[in-house]
């Protein structure tokens, strides 16, 4: 996993123009670490929000929603990293959860910027999608504004919302049919995929379409 999460570091910043760093935040046991860069330098930002128990990574993880900073100068809640980010020349930042099969985020992209111009389209794409469940990708104003890698994580972004809702979805089907819980309806879940022989995704969509 800990490869998987480099190389999503380093093709972002690769791929994504605006950006010019990539990280990638998680939770070992009850400690914010991160497990992934794409340049050393970028250790710097998420240990600042560390140090303060707060910040756009922290707040990313624990609620599972992406957490746009457009104006990092301007953003006085998180003492730490208002100082250390333009420190290194960065003006603004996301963070977009990374989930699970079951739907809950185990880690956070963070994209840090040095052009807060170039950087509020993609913000307000990836915002917009995750708003919409996914649902908001083709109608997106800010996608033409994006280059190609911004495209590419925005319709990811979407892609991964879509997946999650089905699944969610599925184990609620699965919880009504089987009186249990959410736990014991996705190990349900899990078991159908394997038999089955595919990915949970698509054995949730045949549970939805074929039933029980």
């Amino acid at each position: 996993m800990s490869s998987q999460l480099v190389a999503i570091a380093k093709l972002a910043a690769g791929r994504i123009g605006a950006t010019t760093y990539a990280s990638v935040t998680a939770l070992t046991g009850r400690v914010h670490v991160t497990v992934a860069v794409s340049d050393e330098l970028v250790r710097a930002v998420d240990e600042a929000q560390y140090i303060d128990s707060a910040g756009p990574c922290i707040e990313a993880l624990d609620t599972g929603t992406p957490v746009g900073v457009p104006a990092i100068a301007a953003t006085v809640q998180w003492p730490h990293f208002h100082e250390e980010a333009p420190r290194l020349g960065l003006h603004a930042s996301v963070s977009v959860p990374l989930c699970a099969g079951g739907g809950e985020p185990i880690a956070v992209l963070n994209l840090y910027g040095r052009d807060s111009t170039a950087m509020a389209p993609l913000i307000d794409a990836i915002w917009a999608v995750h708003e919409h469940s996914g649902g908001a990708t083709a109608g997106s104003d800010d996608l033409h504004l994006l280059d190609e890698g911004g495209r590419e994580l925005v319709t990811g972004y979407a892609e991964a919302l879509c997946i999650r809702a089905t699944i969610r979805l599925a184990v609620s089907v699965i919880m009504k049919e089987l009186h249990c819980g959410a736990d014991d309806a996705y190990l349900a879940l899990c078991i159908r995929a394997g038999q089955t022989d595919t990915d949970l995704a698509r054995a949730a969509g045949l549970l939805l379409t074929q039933g029980i």
